[in-house]
């Protein structure tokens, strides 16, 4: 319950107030009524590239500019230390902040470790899930059973998001690197897959920023960690925003108008 419902990923959260856990799995719950299927996640149709284009869209109508392919040359700072600007091809954008991953700053992050991932394509479902006709699904492997100190994760969807062909499958099998070998730690989930048609498999290092970036206005994200569902992600993008702004997102529904 801990891992696969409130989503913890170790067993600190034995040692904290229950009613902590309790809120998160309320969380999960309210999250399946919400959508009214039978996973609290959403994901979007052709995959996640979605994600970032009706960013662009939605930012366009507020005056946004995109400006894609675009090579950093350099970044430029005023006399007081902040960035003014970013350089590209003779060309520069004036800004007075900079949010950035951590590939573009190498000398403005720490390496905390490195993360695994395997994108398989099968043509079968995943086997021994309760239900053979299911879209998608994530299965998580405590840290405690698999004595590791990471929980592993796997994500599959199906051709009903539109990522693969009909009749295949795509699961990602995922998880913070502790040892020499990375594929021999992933194997276990590997084996719940059954057989694989083919397997991508890459090793990247995790950052995190040094700072908070409020001295010199870059505001730099971490890298993505080894679980599937995104939450940490999310409250990375939240801590990105309060750094900013120096007050929390208002995630409160907007009001809409509604005629009689």
């Amino acid at each position: 319950m801990g891992h696969a419902v409130a989503l913890y990923h170790n067993d600190d959260y034995l040692q904290r107030p229950a009613f902590e856990t309790l809120e998160k799995i309320f969380l999960y719950r309210d999250s399946l009524a919400q959508y009214k299927g039978n996973s609290p996640y959403i994901y979007p149709r052709y995959g996640l590239g979605e994600l970032p284009q009706a960013f662009a869209r939605l930012s366009a109508i507020y005056g946004g500019t995109y400006m894609l392919d675009k090579p950093i040359d350099e970044i430029l700072y005023g006399a007081d230390g902040r960035v003014c600007g970013v350089r590209s091809q003779g060309e520069v954008a004036k800004c007075k902040m900079v949010v950035a991953d951590p590939s573009y700053f190498p000398d403005k992050v720490t390496k905390t470790g490195r993360v695994i991932r395997a994108i398989c394509i099968l043509n079968h479902p995943i086997a021994n899930v309760g239900n053979d006709n299911i879209s998608s699904l994530q299965i998580i492997l405590p840290q405690r059973e698999m004595k590791r100190k990471n929980d592993i994760y796997v994500m599959a969807i199906s051709s009903d998001f539109h990522v693969v062909p009909k009749g295949k499958y795509m699961a990602i099998v995922s998880t913070n690197v502790e040892t020499a070998d990375p594929e021999k730690e992933i194997a276990p989930a590997l084996l719940l897959l059954g057989a694989i048609e083919q397997k991508f498999v890459s090793i990247v290092d995790e950052f995190v920023p040094k700072d908070d970036g409020k001295k010199d206005g870059i505001f730099i994200s971490t890298t993505y960690d080894g679980s599937s569902h995104f939450e940490s992600t999310s409250l990375d993008v939240l801590n990105l925003y309060k750094k900013i702004t120096d007050k929390d997102m208002d995630l409160t529904p907007m009001k809409t108008d509604t005629m009689e």
